[in-house]
């Protein structure tokens, strides 16, 4: 009697993989650690008065400002004058969870490397993939929270806006640039690390059910 897909897809899931796939996994482990250390965003501003750029760093855990961190002092005095909250830490909820998100990530890969399994390595890829999408949407969010609640009180009256998630935009006189840093391309070279990981863990399946 020929197995059902789902007896199929239950032997596949149970199937270890190769050495590849492991390699594989442990790049993308050692790449999700090395994030905590990287920018991940940043939003760059250009005026009149700012020839040479207000810049903001944006990591996993903490805001850093260009020239020493003056420039986030910068900004948060234009923020005072058009009604936006000010950028601190604090404000941010995403840095209390994102960077225990990213150390369980790395302890699923790990875990996925050490027993080797197609389910592990399913289960890394689905989390991982969530991860993404989520902070991908809580980021574009809070930019949006950010333009649009102003103060009533504000000394200056400006429409609400939403600051550019990429690329570029103008806002008032000011031109304003973001742009993913390495964080997100080390990020995004994990990701695909583990999705080649699933292929080639695929294939090899395939290969077997050929023979």
């Amino acid at each position: 009697m020929k197995p059902s897909l789902t007896d199929r897809s239950a032997h596949f899931l149970h199937q270890p993989f190769g050495p590849w796939p492991r390699a594989l996994l442990g790049l993308a482990a050692a790449c999700v650690l090395v994030i905590y250390f990287l920018p991940l965003w940043n939003l760059t501003m250009f005026a009149p008065q700012y020839p040479d750029g207000l810049r903001l760093d944006i990591y996993d855990h903490t805001l850093v400002g260009g020239n020493h961190g003056q420039d986030i002092v910068e900004i948060n005095l234009l923020n005072h004058y058009i009604g936006m909250h000010d950028l601190t830490v604090e404000g941010f909820t995403e840095f209390k969870w994102m960077p225990f998100a990213l150390g369980g990530i790395a302890l699923i890969l790990l875990r996925a490397t050490v027993f080797g399994t197609v389910k592990e390595l399913v289960d890394a890829f689905m989390v991982f993939t969530y991860f993404g999408a989520f902070s991908l949407w809580s980021f574009g969010y809070k930019l949006y929270q950010y333009g649009h609640e102003l103060a009533p009180t504000a000394a200056v009256k400006v429409p609400p806006f939403m600051p550019p998630m990429f690329g570029y935009r103008q806002i008032a006189n000011f031109e304003v640039y973001s742009y993913p840093r390495a964080g997100t391309y080390v990020m995004v070279a994990a990701m695909s690390s583990v999705t080649l990981a699933l292929f080639l863990a695929w294939r090899q399946r395939a290969r077997h059910a050929a023979a």
